[in-house]
């Protein structure tokens, strides 16, 4: 039989033509493979080499390899606990920091031990090597086998794809799909833990690319938790539960109806958040922070308009406008200008700023150069009176290290995050990372003129720098702001799929351009014309 050469690095090997790279990688010594890639292309380990080709292995440091292995962990958790507790119900909600809240629906209220017993399957099944078996079905097959499985939702979804063949994976007895290529076997899936919530919640606690594929210490935040359930509850009410019911209001012509809801709670969250800080009398400051593409901008707006139209004067900053000049700004290791530290910021001319407001006295405010990389000040003045509140919004807003001089007492914290509580169906979700990576996408395009490859490759330092500067001092917002809207993403599919058909096949991010793509099909398309002027959405798809 034929050979052909394989190289790792500067190793060289010779393999029998049809060998799976999952031999490949044990041959190279390589345990936590999780995928390979040719040039730009990804391929799963169970491909078959067919020539003479330069590889790399993906492991969980990589996004990729993390998206496939929390897909993997995803089928890996259903399928153990259908072994511990036959004819449960598995549903993952959403992504949550660090981890995965699911839910299993059964006759049962789980305890601790139950949980236990769930995990104990889990090792098993990775001790086991089980393999995820791919199959490529015919589209009426596989909805006939999710009628029969009473998963109306994905029948339903499969009648939204163009192709008549869906790639679907079975593990053990288990058939399903997660929206991403699959890692060769259980085997690789051995980093993982459960945190249970109790009311049969659980969140699976997973290792990512920002992780150094190590298990992160897992805290709660009951916060978030509270305001997702709670727009689920409103979804339901709705009757919007998963991706086809809204479909099914596209479809009727009643989604104006649904996107005029949708913009009237969002209001009401604001308005809820404002009525807090009136109601605590020594606060003067509000603190707005939210990772890249939150909807900062606009949240801010709304929180100005609504407490003006309550008869209060506002003083808006930006910690932006108090970088340091851009000679003086810190560097990280590699040399190049670390602008998400909080050194970043001036912060000695912000807190005077602060002190003097708080004091009474008039302070010119100045606004960042962002082409020069200065300071500089044109003449905007302010004053604090006794009706005013302070609005700041900033990568570190809630950091106390930012204003330290300050008592909590006079602080009011408000995290802004879209965790859209739309599910695709039961085993699927919008996660916030990829509704920000949409988002993003979109707005730089038409904001900035800059390509889909120039987003995608700076995102990956936009995270670290929301790991690094935000989400450890989520615990300490008062209140959280969901800036999500359950229908954004058939609005965003419109502005987003030219842009992710426009990376080339030779691209390195091609397969990620793909893989959105992939989930995005199952949307129906909503015209940008049915969103209000003054939606959050706007800041992101731009004005009519």
């Amino acid at each position: 039989m034929q050979n052909v050469t394989i190289t790792y690095k500067s190793k060289k090997k010779e393999f029998k033509l049809g060998t799976e790279f999952y031999e490949v990688a044990r041959s190279f010594e390589v345990k936590d493979a999780i995928a390979i890639k040719i040039g730009n292309d990804i391929k799963e380990l169970s491909s078959k080499v067919e020539e003479d080709a330069k590889i790399n292995f993906i492991n969980i440091k990589d996004f990729a390899g993390y998206k496939m292995y929390q897909s993997g962990l995803k089928f890996l958790f259903l399928v153990s606990a259908r072994e511990a507790f036959p004819g449960c119900e598995v549903r993952f909600l959403h992504s949550v920091p660090k981890g995965i809240l699911c839910e299993v629906v059964t006759d049962k209220t789980l305890t601790s031990l139950d949980v236990s017993e769930i995990k104990g399957k889990m090792a098993s099944n990775v001790s086991a090597n089980h393999k995820f078996k791919k199959y490529n079905i015919e589209v009426k097959d596989a909805h006939n086998y999710y009628t029969a499985e009473k998963e109306t939702e994905k029948a339903n979804n499969l009648l939204t794809v163009s192709n008549n063949i869906v790639t679907m994976y079975k593990l053990k007895d288990e058939l399903n799909y997660f929206y991403t290529l699959m890692p060769y076997s259980t085997e690789v899936i051995n980093k993982y833990d459960l945190v249970f919530l109790g009311r049969n919640r659980i969140v699976i606690v997973c290792p990512s690319n920002t992780t150094n594929g190590v298990i992160p210490e897992y805290v709660h935040y009951e916060n978030i938790v509270s305001n997702f359930m709670n727009s689920k509850k409103w979804l339901r009410r709705m009757g919007a539960t998963y991706l086809s019911n809204m479909n099914d209001l596209v479809s009727s012509g009643k989604i104006k109806d649904f996107i005029e809801a949708n913009e009237l709670t969002f209001q009401h969250d604001i308005a809820k958040a404002c009525e807090n800080v009136m109601s605590m009398r020594d606060v003067r400051l509000i603190l707005i922070a939210g990772p890249s593409s939150s909807g900062k901008t606009t949240t801010m707006k709304r929180f100005r308009t609504e407490l003006i139209q309550r008869g209060y004067n506002v003083i808006g900053l930006s910690t932006d406008d108090y970088f340091v000049d851009r000679d003086k700004s810190p560097k990280d290791a590699k040399g190049n200008y670390d602008f998400e530290c909080l050194q970043a910021i001036d912060l000695e001319l912000l807190n005077k700023t602060l002190k003097d407001l708080l004091d009474g006295k008039e302070v010119e405010i100045p606004e960042y150069d962002f082409i020069n990389g200065k300071q500089q000040f044109k003449g905007r003045k302010e004053k604090l009176t006794n009706n005013t509140f302070i609005l700041i919004e900033g990568l570190h807003c809630l950091n106390d290290e930012l204003i330290p001089f300050i008592e909590d007492k006079y602080k009011y914290k408000i995290y802004l995050s879209p965790f859209i509580p739309l599910n695709i169906d039961r085993h699927n979700y919008i996660s916030t990372l990829d509704l920000r990576l949409i988002r993003r996408i979109v707005r730089d395009f038409w904001t900035r003129g800059r390509s889909v490859e120039q987003t995608i490759n700076d995102w990956q330092q936009v995270r670290a720098g929301e790991e690094n500067y935000i989400f450890p001092y989520v615990y300490q917002a008062d209140t959280i702001v969901n800036t999500a809207l359950a229908y954004e993403v058939g609005v965003l599919k419109v502005f987003v799929t030219p842009l992710l058909h426009s990376v080339s096949i030779d691209s390195p991010y091609y397969t990620e351009s793909r893989r959105l793509l992939n989930y995005l099909q199952n949307f129906y398309t909503i015209p940008g014309k049915d969103v209000p002027d003054d939606s959050i959405l706007r800041e992101f798809i731009g004005r009519r």
